[in-house]
Formats: structure tokens, sequence, C-alpha cells
């Protein structure tokens, strides 16, 4: 007997890669500061709100900034990150995604995203996956980030699904931390070491095969 489950995608590493773009501009704002801002840094800025991923860079450069300067950055950095986003198109939907969306939508299973960014909604739009959600959940929904489950628990609200029937998909250590408070069923995506947390562990969205959904379902 199918059971009956609903999804919920993390968007940046599950349904494309806007980390490089976020990256970019972090690094350009830390050339502009005078330091070096390496993709190692960047690892400490994975599911972390914007002003925090600036305090963390300042922390990395040394540098002390007043209050209005930091406003100013953040503003910068997130017209630059922007500018990148509009660019994106179809391509840059991670590889075993579309064929994932058209399993779920073949067995008329829903599914939401459960995002952070405010970014969410343009990104989806360009990428042209926006009419495709049941729901939307980003950073203007949620008042508390990853490892709290707010933006999951609301996702299940919105697909009017109880959280225990609720699949979530991650690749964020703090997002499977949220998934597992919330109560919900975990796949990683990424490297198994770190996301330890989570109930199963795919290193790329390639791994949602046939065999494992209808498991799954059944």
């Amino acid at each position: 007997m199918k059971k009956q489950i609903a999804f919920i995608f993390d968007l940046d590493g599950v349904i494309v890669d806007t980390a490089k773009y976020h990256f970019l501009a972090w690094r350009n704002l830390a050339n502009q500061l005078g330091f070096k801002f390496t993709e190692e840094h960047n690892e400490l800025l994975k599911g972390v709100s914007r002003v925090k991923s600036l305090e963390i860079l300042l922390s990395i450069g040394k540098v002390e900034l007043s209050e209005e300067e930091k406003q100013k950055y953040l503003v910068q950095k997130n017209t630059e990150y922007l500018s990148f986003v509009n660019k994106m198109t179809t391509d840059e939907i991670l590889p075993g995604v579309t064929d994932l969306l058209d399993y779920l939508d073949a067995n008329k299973i829903t599914y939401a995203l459960g995002s952070a960014s405010k970014n969410a909604p343009l990104i989806l739009e360009k990428i042209g996956l926006y009419n495709r959600f049941t729901a939307l959940v980003d950073g203007n929904d949620v008042s508390k980030a990853k490892p709290d489950p707010e933006v999951f628990l609301i996702g299940a609200k919105k697909l009017q699904m109880k959280p225990e029937n609720c699949v979530v998909v991650e690749d964020a250590i703090a997002g499977v931390e949220a998934a597992k408070v919330a109560n919900m069923y975990c796949v990683g995506i990424g490297d198994k070491e770190v996301l330890n947390k989570a109930d199963i562990v795919f290193k790329d969205m390639t791994g949602f095969t046939k065999d494992f959904l209808e498991n799954l379902i059944n």
C-alpha cells in the first residue's frame, strides 16, 4: 500500500549550485577590503545568513567596520550576487533533479521548496521550475534559521502534510539537523561522513533511483 508522502527541497546544493556565485561576490568584497578569501573560507558561510556571513568574513580578514559600512557592503554583495543570478538558465539545474520532479509529478506526490534565501523565487523563475512547486517557503516566510525546523514545518503546513510524512532533501549539516528536529525523513546530498545525521546520503541527486523512490512510497 502506498503511503502519502511529500517532499521538501532545500535550494542551494540540491536544485542548483548558487554557492559559487556567493563565493565570487564575497571574494570580490574581501579583495576590496584588502585580504584573501578562499574556497575553504567559503565553507564556513554555507547555510549562514548574509549578516552572519559578513561577520565571519570580517573576522577572517581581521577587519573592523562601522554598522553603516557593514550595511553598505551587505547591499553591495547582494547586488553583485543578484547580477549572477539574473543570468541563470535551465542549464544550471543539477543532474537528477528534473528526473526526480518528473517522477513525483507522475505519482501525484506534492513538493515544496524550503530555503532560507529571499532570492529563492527569482532563482526558480530563472531556471524554469517556479510553477512546478506546490508551495514555496523562503527567507520572507521564516524568522529562525536552520537548524531551527521552522522552514520545514511551514513547508509541511503549506503542503497540508504531517511532518512525519515529509521527506526533506538537504546538503547542509544545519538543514539535516532541522529536518530531524522536525521529525522528517531526511535525504542528505553530499558527503556521508559530514551529513551523518541524515537517514540516507547520496553523492548527488542522481541517487534518487526508481527503486529507492518506490521503496520509500510503499
